[in-house]
């Protein structure tokens, strides 16, 4: 067999990533996704109870009865899955139903749905733009959106994170038949937001298409939890949004492109993700327009989450640990070196709290942290203990009180 002459190349590769700090183990969860998950870690050790400090149930809607409920009731009225794609015989009512909800709750014109938000993502820019047009985009976007430029053969210009005069500059001098400028809402590794109203005004001045991916936000970011385009009062000067509805809209799976009629007309005729996968199953199709009418009818869960966020990012500030700046659930606790995150994850775990290290390639090379995340799904007392186990855990490596130039250095 020809594997045979090649496993030992990829089992080399394997023992480099692991002598480097950067293997990444995945701990086996046993229970529902709350604030409190059943976790083994190894697979054959006993069931562990933790507070759950890494998921993207921002809202608590995981396990919520009524979405379960939502959920069986797709199942038992419309099937298990679709076995086709849409443009064949893959649309129900309840497809459009969701589009239409979307587009109410985005305050778009129109929505189309994907399997995920990296399919939707796969399918926006190949869909829409062509070699003869140009893209601008933030150093850290999503890997999905990074992914979706490399398969378009439009002109790809990167400006540095946030950095609005770097992106100006680039406007004035790079021309092409359209021009579209994209940035993550919220970005998912550092926590903070574009500054979309900034971001916006130069889209207007310069001629662009404005695109978010605002999968870290919607739900919970903005007075009513519409998204980053609602936090900064642009709700109507966004052309493009991708969303997923596997974060904070109940955590199962699915995506979309929310945004102008004719953008979104357009992808349902090239886009190759939509054009070539299977149509939302209907149990998820059920589940997302029930949470977007759960959030429709009360902002409490946002509200908790505001509270929790403050508490949680004011408290690992003051036991002194080094949080990139921002107002969101994500609050990435820096360490800057792999191993160490590593090893102050599993030292985290020994104290029941569940928190992953990131580190190559999911964040740069001396950029590794713990990211915390924050749920509606938690409790004031559940955080205070999880602050009682970082705060042991940093005492431990000696991390606490220490600027990022001493956190490089100490490595």
């Amino acid at each position: 067999m020809a594997y045979a002459k090649y496993k030992s190349l990829y089992a080399e590769t394997l023992n480099s990533i692991r002598a480097e700090g950067l293997f990444k183990d995945e701990r086996i969860i046993v229970s529902p996704q709350a604030g409190e998950v059943g976790v083994k870690f190894p697979e054959s050790a006993p069931e562990k109870r933790m507070i759950n400090l890494c998921a993207n149930n921002y809202l608590g809607l995981s396990s919520h009865p009524e979405i379960l409920k939502a959920a069986h009731e797709g199942l038992e009225k419309r099937g298990f899955g679709m076995s086709s794609v849409r443009f064949i015989c893959g649309t129900q009512d309840i497809h459009r139903e969701l589009e239409r909800k979307v587009s109410r709750f985005l305050g778009t014109e129109d929505t189309i749905l994907f399997s995920s938000c990296f399919d939707a993502n796969g399918a926006l820019f190949e869909g829409l733009l062509g070699p003869e047009d140009v893209i601008f985009s933030d150093k850290l976007v999503h890997a999905s959106l990074i992914d979706g430029m490399r398969l378009c053969k439009a002109q790809r210009h990167v400006y540095e994170h946030s950095n609005l005069e770097q992106l100006e500059e680039l406007l004035k001098t790079r021309t092409g038949r359209i021009r579209l400028l994209i940035t993550d809402g919220v970005f998912s590794m550092d926590g903070d937001m574009a500054k979309l109203d900034q971001l916006a005004d130069l889209a207007d001045k310069y001629e662009c298409l404005l695109a978010v991916d605002d999968s870290h936000a919607t739900g919970f970011i903005g007075r009513t939890g519409r998204g980053t385009h609602e936090h900064f009062n642009v709700m109507d000067r966004v052309d493009i949004i991708t969303t997923t509805f596997g974060k904070a809209l109940g955590g199962a799976t699915g995506g979309c492109v929310s945004g102008r009629r004719e953008l979104i007309e357009l992808l349902k005729q090239r886009g190759r993700p939509y054009l070539f996968s299977n149509a939302l199953m209907p149990a998820v199709v059920y589940a997302s327009m029930k949470a977007l009418e759960l959030l429709t009818e009360s902002t409490e869960r946002r509200d908790k989450l505001e509270k929790l966020t403050a508490y949680w990012r004011k408290s690992l500030t003051e036991a002194g640990f080094d949080l990139r700046p921002g107002n969101t659930p994500i609050v990435p606790v820096m360490l800057y070196d792999a191993k160490l995150a590593q090893a102050f994850s599993r030292d985290l775990y020994e104290e029941g709290v569940f928190a992953v290290g990131f580190f190559y390639p999911v964040v740069p090379k001396g950029e590794a942290r713990i990211r915390t995340q924050l749920s509606a799904a938690l409790d004031q007392a559940q955080l205070e203990r999880a602050l009682q186990a970082f705060v042991k855990v940093g005492k431990k490596h000696g991390v606490l009180g220490l600027s990022k130039e001493q956190l490089m250095n100490r490595s």
